[in-house]
Order: C-alpha cells, then sequence, then structure tokens
C-alpha cells in the first residue's frame, strides 16, 4: 500500500472524516453551468410577480386607447377616423417623415464617413460637435429659429429643426459600424477595379445598414411623438391636434382616436424596419482574428469642402440655437405673464422630478431585465416586448391614460407628485430596459450561483453581485431617463400639479407668449443641465466601444 492510502486508511480507522476528492476545473465549470441552467428553468415568484407588475404599468396607455375605442363604438369611431382632418394629418405625417428622414440618413452618414474613415482635420472636435445637439431639446431648437425667422414655419421649418436635432440618432450608430465594420472587404473590393464611391454603395453601406435601418427607425419614432417643435412652427400633426382636442375642445374620444391612427404609425415604421433589416441578412466580417483599423482615405484638395460641410452642419444646428440663446439673455422684452417661478426655483423642480423618475425608471426596468436575461422564454419575451411597446407612444397620450386612471379609480393621485413621476417613469422605461439588459447581457451568471452556493440569499446575491457588475448600465439607463425628463413637454403640461413650475413649463408659458427674452433663461437652465448626462453618456459610449 503507497503512503498516502496508507495514511487514509488511518484517518479512516481513528473515525477521523475523509477529505471530498477535489473537482477538476473543467468539471467545476460544468456543474456550475449545470445548476445555472437549472435555475434559469425556475423563474422566482418575486422576479415574475415584479415584472408582470411593471409590464402590467407600461401597458395602461394602450388600455386606456381600446377602452375609449370600445366605448365609443365603431359609428362614431369611424366618422373620427374617416375625416377629412386625419388624411391632412396623415399626408403631413407622411411627407415630414420621408423628407426629415433621408435628409438625417444622408447628413448622417456623410458625417459619421467623414470623421471615421478620412484623414479630416479635428476629426475629434468635430464628432463632439455634431452630436451635442442631442442636448438641446427640440421645442428650443424651434423656438430660437422661429424667433431668428418668424416667417419660418410650416413644413419647410418643420423639415429644417427636425433635421438638424435629428441627425446626430443616424451619426452614432452609423459611425460606431463604420469603426466595427471590416476593412478587409472594402480592400479587396477596391483591388478588384471598383471605384471609392462602387466600394460604398455595394462594400460599406451594406456593412452599416443595420446602423441606418435602427437610427432611421429612431428618427421616424422621435417625429411621431414630438409636440414642442411643431406647435411653434405652426405645422399640425397628430401630437399637436391631440393635445389641442384634449385640453381645449375637452374631446376624450377625439383624441383617442388620433391616437390610434399615431399607434398605427409607429407599428408600420416597425414592421417596415423588421421587414427591411430581415431582408438584408447578416453582416459578417471576411476573416476571424482581431480587429484592425481601416485605412482612413487621403482627402486632399477635397478637404475644404468637406470641412465647409462639417462647419455648415455643426453652424446651424448648433451655432444658431446657442447664438440665438445669447442674443435673447442680453434683451429685456416686456412681457404680460409674472415669473411664476425663477429660474432656480424651476431648476430645482426639474432636476428633482428628473432624479425621482430616472430611479423609477430603472426599477420598473431592472425585473423585466432580469428576468429576460437571467430566465429567457416565450413569457420573457412577451414581457419585454410589452415594456418596450410604450416607446413608440407620445408622452401626451401616455399622461392622457394616466389622468383617466387617476380619475375613475385613483383620484386622490390626480394633479400629484406621484402621478407625475410615475408617467416620467412609464414613458421612459424603455430607455432604462434597453440600457440595463445590455449590461446584464455582459455579467456572468456564473457569479451569482457562486455566491448562492456560498450560502448568500437571492437578495444579497443581486446587491452585493450582480448590481456592481451592471452599474455602467444602470448609471447610462439613469442618466438618458435623465435627460430626457429634464427635456420633456407633453406629459409635464397635462399632469404637473397646480402651482408647479418646472423650467419646460415656464419656458413654454413665455414663448406662447412671445416674450422671447423671457423664455432664454429656461432655455439656457435646459441645454445646461441636459449637457451634463449628455457628456457622461459620451464617455461611458466611448469606453463600451473601445471594449
Amino acid at each position: 500500500m503507497s503512503a498516502p492510502t496508507m495514511q487514509e486508511g488511518a484517518l479512516a480507522a481513528n473515525g477521523a472524516p475523509m477529505s471530498a476528492p477535489s473537482l477538476s476545473p473543467a468539471a467545476a465549470a460544468a456543474a456550475v453551468s449545470g445548476l445555472v441552467a437549472s435555475r434559469r428553468a425556475r423563474r422566482p415568484p418575486v422576479l415574475l410577480g415584479l415584472s408582470l407588475a411593471a409590464s402590467a404599468l407600461v401597458l395602461l396607455p394602450m388600455l386606456f386607447l381600446v377602452y375609449q375605442a370600445a366605448q365609443a363604438g365603431w359609428a362614431p369611431l369611424q366618422r373620427l377616423l374617416f375625416r377629412s382632418l386625419t388624411a391632412h394629418l396623415l399626408i403631413n405625417t407622411i411627407e415630414l417623415a420621408v423628407c426629415v428622414t433621408v435628409l438625417c440618413a444622408i447628413l448622417g452618414t456623410a458625417a459619421a464617413y467623414a470623421t471615421e474613415r478620412t484623414d479630416l482635420p479635428l476629426r475629434r472636435m468635430w464628432s463632439a460637435l455634431i452630436v451635442i445637439p442631442l442636448a438641446i431639446p427640440d421645442f428650443i431648437v424651434g423656438y430660437t429659429w422661429s424667433s431668428l425667422w418668424p416667417s419660418l414655419h410650416g413644413l419647410a421649418g418643420a423639415v429644417l429643426v427636425m433635421t438638424l436635432s435629428l441627425n446626430p440618432l443616424i451619426y452614432l450608430p452609423v459611425k460606431a459600424a463604420l469603426r466595427e465594420a471590416d476593412p478587409g472587404l472594402e480592400e479587396a473590393a477596391r483591388s478588384l477595379g471598383l471605384s471609392p464611391l462602387g466600394t460604398f454603395r455595394r462594400v460599406t453601406l451594406h456593412q452599416i445598414r443595420p446602423a441606418l435601418i435602427g437610427g432611421s427607425l429612431v428618427v421616424c419614432l422621435a417625429l411621431l411623438a414630438e409636440f414642442g417643435a411643431f406647435e411653434i412652427l405652426r405645422f399640425q400633426t397628430f401630437t399637436t391636434t391631440i393635445f389641442t382636442e384634449f385640453t381645449l375642445a375637452y374631446s376624450t374620444s377625439a383624441a383617442s382616436a388620433l391616437a390610434l391612427v399615431l399607434v398605427l404609425l409607429g407599428l408600420g415604421v416597425l414592421v417596415a424596419r423588421h421587414y427591411a433589416a430581415g431582408r438584408h441578412g447578416r453582416v459578417s466580417r471576411a476573416s476571424g482574428g482581431a480587429r484592425r483599423p481601416p485605412i482612413r482615405h487621403r482627402l486632399g484638395l477635397r478637404v475644404i469642402p468637406v470641412t465647409l460641410g462639417c462647419l455648415a452642419l455643426t453652424g446651424l444646428s448648433l451655432g444658431v440655437p446657442i447664438s440665438t440663446l445669447g442674443y435673447w439673455l442680453t434683451r429685456t422684452q416686456p412681457t404680460t405673464l409674472p415669473a411664476v417661478a425663477p429660474v432656480p426655483t424651476a431648476a430645482e423642480t426639474t432636476l428633482l422630478y428628473a432624479l425621482l423618475a430616472a430611479g423609477g425608471a430603472i426599477l420598473l426596468a431592472l425585473p423585466v431585465a432580469l428576468l429576460v436575461e437571467r430566465h429567457p422564454g416565450p413569457l420573457s419575451r412577451v414581457l419585454e416586448s410589452v415594456t418596450l411597446s410604450v416607446q413608440g407612444l407620445p408622452g401626451l397620450v401616455i399622461a392622457m391614460a394616466l389622468v383617466f386612471f387617476a380619475v375613475r379609480y385613483a383620484f386622490p393621485l390626480y394633479q400629484s407628485p406621484i402621478l407625475m413621476v410615475a408617467a416620467y417613469s412609464v414613458l421612459f422605461c424603455p430607455l432604462a430596459l434597453v440600457s440595463v439588459r445590455a449590461s446584464l447581457a455582459h455579467a456572468p451568471a456564473r457569479l451569482e450561483e457562486t455566491a448562492r452556493s456560498l450560502g448568500k440569499r437571492p437578495l444579497a446575491a443581486l446587491l452585493r453581485v450582480t448590481l456592481p457588475l451592471i452599474a455602467p448600465g444602470l448609471a447610462a439607463g439613469f442618466c438618458l431617463v435623465f435627460l430626457s425628463v429634464v427635456t420633456e413637454l407633453t406629459a409635464t403640461l397635462l399632469l404637473l400639479p397646480s402651482g408647479v413650475k418646472t423650467l419646460a413649463t415656464q419656458f413654454w408659458a413665455f414663448q406662447n407668449d412671445q416674450s422671447y427674452a423671457a423664455a432664454a433663461p429656461y432655455a439656457t437652465a435646459i441645454v445646461a443641465i441636459a449637457v451634463v448626462p449628455g457628456y457622461l453618456l459620451g464617455v461611458w459610449f466611448d469606453k463600451k466601444r473601445g471594449a
């Protein structure tokens, strides 16, 4: 008998416990994987209940529209839907969506290509200047252009303002796609005799097509939900007419009928995006291995028109709003409205609501994201789809739904801060869900199971392991919601408690009175607050992209 065996036999004979045989790393990994799979198959009742509650709250606006349609009946609903006003609004919306989306796609793609694939001087500076307009709300851009050029209104004004405001939504994903694209395919196309333009059209465009389609989808949905800029520019859309019907005509049925058309348009955009993305298939790299940066094309003499183009884009989208705000800040102008809330007071209220709503949106999104990532299945996908569906609804519809349910079933909540925070949380829950789920996808579930195997309860494992791992995603979602609440207008106008003023409502009151000088300080404060989370999101985006 060998020495180790004799020692084990002596220990057994003396009654000492024998040590358990150690597992190899491969066996341990297999055991943990099996444990993860078995626990993924079991949905914790608490997590499932919280996810159902969050999805039910987000689903309230849809239920409101269905209830209003059922109460009105088909004959009155048909009269409301098939009237000349609806056809006029539909034509306006389609014309605006086509013009703005095409222009944003051209400008965003051209700017992304210039800053990512050429030797354009000061590329980083141009990249920052092109993205900064995202921190300026559309209604403030409309206000600056309208005060500078009073005759700018209608379709032309709406196309100009929304193109300048929304083109960064296509620039960002296309720029990221260009950075991740395979340069080998482009080099092979050039070696086969294709010109630079032909290479871009047949190779590069195919690689960035998913990002371009996704950015165009976001632009279309933003156009459907916009209110403030179109109201300032006197361009009639579904959202402006819904607001008029609900607040001035007090016709909930007419507002709901128009909202149903708006929902159908949003669904149509989503279906078109799904068809376009599926039709062109997936984009794959030509070879494996580590990614290498693409070769930047030398502009030569073309550097002059390209630089002038970037200067014109940033000057119109950023220079005009900032300079116009600066102009009105130095002017005095009589106004018939009292300054109910000074800028510091309105800013404090805005910050408080934004912080509470950002926290509420994260709390709504976290259980749904955990259920989808840790316990995937048909039910998880349905709950995720329900939660994301609110992204296609304007804040006005969500505000109408919450007002309806509060008046009918919870009247003490009507015009209360709780209802206001709930509306913000529901409205921007999809933004938080996307960020949280993206971080959860990169957080190994094995670490949570290891904590559970060491005796930690599920809540302790969540607090001590999972949340620190997904902290960047939580912070990004928090910043996204915070930025959106600061710049939100329509839901705020309907739900803000009596006597309470935010920066957006004070700005809107003075702007409607054409007191541009009095409105300028509130607009400047909104931009100053929005720049902070915008900058943090840019830093987070760069770090994630580098990783």
